[in-house]
């Protein structure tokens, strides 16, 4: 992987105008009591790890470890940035790499910061700056058809963590929480935050969760991510993505 924070300036000035930057992003905000409070930064780098391993001449920058996570800030741990302050910081950051490298993929571990991060890739393409911002969207692997994935701390994403990181699941903590719909909760997790709706920070259940599951929820993301990439015109006119 070509580290951004592990070079030399001259080594990013041969790398190419056309050379993408992935940039991750994830937050600090609970994951239940079992899971660690950097799990999406965590599965943020992951991704653009592997997307190295995919696509030629990609770059990674530092991951953003902070997010507008203000719907958990009813537990613990948790370290928000906010929206507004997310937003600006993303647009800044591809507006400086944009002295240097052409396009730039923001590569997001959460899902509270699709919004701010939304209004920045639009604010950066209604400047001419080639910029697509993707999410993961887990859904069941071909491998497990079965699978209901969920939204918080449940079998999702505690599969992905013993796939990742195994010693930073407590498994013996692990607990069902809230299992309704992410729809069905939205508006009183906007309202009064995600501790109102589940006191144990968890909206799913983690039982049934495998490193195998994880594995194959991984390898569907990074699919995702490589197609549409690929999919991505390189027009110069910085309108594509999302």
């Amino acid at each position: 992987m070509t580290a951004v924070s592990q070079s030399v300036w001259t080594e990013m000035d041969r790398v190419g105008h056309d050379a993408l930057l992935a940039v991750p992003v994830g937050s600090m905000e609970q994951h239940g009591p079992h899971l660690p409070i950097g799990t999406d930064t965590l599965v943020a780098a992951e991704l653009c790890a592997r997307l190295v391993d995919r696509v030629p001449e990609v770059l990674v920058a530092p991951v953003i470890p902070y997010g507008a996570s203000g719907e958990h800030e009813g537990f613990a741990g948790t370290l928000s940035v906010g929206a507004t302050a997310l937003e600006s910081l993303v647009v800044e950051l591809a507006r400086s790499a944009g002295r240097w490298v052409r396009r730039v993929v923001v590569v997001n571990g959460h899902g509270g910061n699709v919004e701010a991060l939304g209004r920045a890739g639009a604010r950066l393409r209604s400047e001419g700056r080639e910029v697509l911002v993707w999410s993961p969207r887990w859904r069941a692997p071909r491998e497990h058809p079965g699978v209901a994935t969920d939204a918080h701390a449940g079998i999702t994403e505690t599969s992905i963590v013993l796939a990742l990181r195994p010693s930073l699941v407590r498994r013996e903590a692990a607990t069902a929480g809230v299992v309704a719909p992410l729809a069905e909760l939205w508006p009183r997790l906007r309202q009064a935050g995600v501790r109102a709706v589940s006191p144990t920070g968890v909206l799913g259940d983690p039982s049934g969760a495998s490193a195998e599951l994880g594995a194959a929820l991984l390898d569907e993301a990074v699919d995702d991510l490589v197609a549409t990439i690929a999919e991505w015109p390189v027009d110069g006119t910085g309108r594509c993505g999302s």
